[in-house]
């Protein structure tokens, strides 16, 4: 029989995985944490006389999380070309929890946005912004005052907008715009992708180093068109591409030769692509396949 401490651990765990991936940025990372977290819940003696199960769990993912983006800054710093989140893909066959667990922003771009912020800012901003806790909260989580917690959440959000695209597109409009993209990335016309991307369009491809990729971010819009004429040459028919759920928001599969090979992942802007963000790193795909 399921006793109550691990009936409430389970009906929490959801919103927890949400926190550790957002901070982190890797599932097995945010893996890691939740069941560092049950575990500390597990020997926990007091916790019949918590006034809060939910705020004791939380403040307990949070503060593993800001240890291990700490230690992890340095290892990015010194990663080989873009650092992109692990994708998380969601298909249909996944269940509602999987779903839950990701509720609320978690696209790439967002991600990407996330990597501006200290250990500190990025708690406190992520469990204001996205998971509406409140500042008592926050500053229990954080072993912060709520005034500083206020301060923390201020530059947060200074440095989070300056990265925020300039317009919405609908979900209808997006898919639209995928299929358009695969047909010409299909066909490597040049001209006709580079009238998909906005004149400004950011191009970063994640490979780690352990697969090839490009290092430095690719900027224009003709210079992303080139790119994937070269590759519709390499790869022809070879390359297929199938639509996903990336991090919440329609994207695309790469597979060659029936194999994955990367997610696609897009900012629209304005009826155009102004980012893409591949992920071909093979450690960030295991789960991916």
């Amino acid at each position: 029989m399921t006793d109550t401490f691990t009936i409430q651990f389970h009906q929490i765990r959801p919103r927890l995985f949400g926190i550790a991936y957002r901070m982190l940025g890797s599932r097995a990372d945010a893996d890691d944490a939740v069941q560092d977290t049950w575990l500390r819940w597990n020997a926990n003696d007091t916790r019949a006389d918590l006034a809060s199960a939910d705020a004791w769990l939380v403040t307990v993912t949070t503060r593993l999380c800001i240890d291990r983006l700490r230690s992890a800054i340095a290892e990015r710093e010194a990663y080989i070309g873009p650092w992109l989140a692990e994708p998380i893909v969601t298909r249909a066959s996944d269940l509602p929890e999987s779903r839950l667990e990701l509720a609320g922003d978690m696209s790439m771009a967002f991600m990407l946005m996330l990597e501006r912020l200290g250990p500190e800012e990025r708690a406190v901003f992520l469990l204001h912004e996205v998971f509406d806790c409140d500042y008592a909260d926050i500053a229990a989580a954080v072993d912060k005052t709520e005034a500083a917690c206020r301060q923390l959440l201020h530059r947060a959000r200074e440095r989070v907008r300056a990265g925020k695209p300039r317009f919405a597109v609908s979900e209808a409009a997006h898919m639209e715009l995928l299929g358009r993209f695969v047909t010409a990335a299909q066909s490597g016309e040049r001209v006709q992708l580079a009238q998909l991307f906005a004149p400004d369009a950011t191009f970063r491809a994640d490979g780690g180093g352990k697969v090839s990729a490009t290092i430095n971010v690719v900027r224009g819009a003709d210079k992303i068109a080139r790119f994937y004429e070269s590759m519709a040459r390499k790869y022809g028919a070879a390359t297929t591409f199938e639509h996903a759920i990336i991090n919440g928001q329609p994207g695309l599969l790469r597979l060659v030769d029936g194999r994955l090979d990367s997610t696609m992942s897009f900012d629209m802007e304005d009826g155009r692509i102004a980012a893409i963000y591949v992920v071909r790193n093979p450690d960030k795909l295991a789960r991916a396949s």
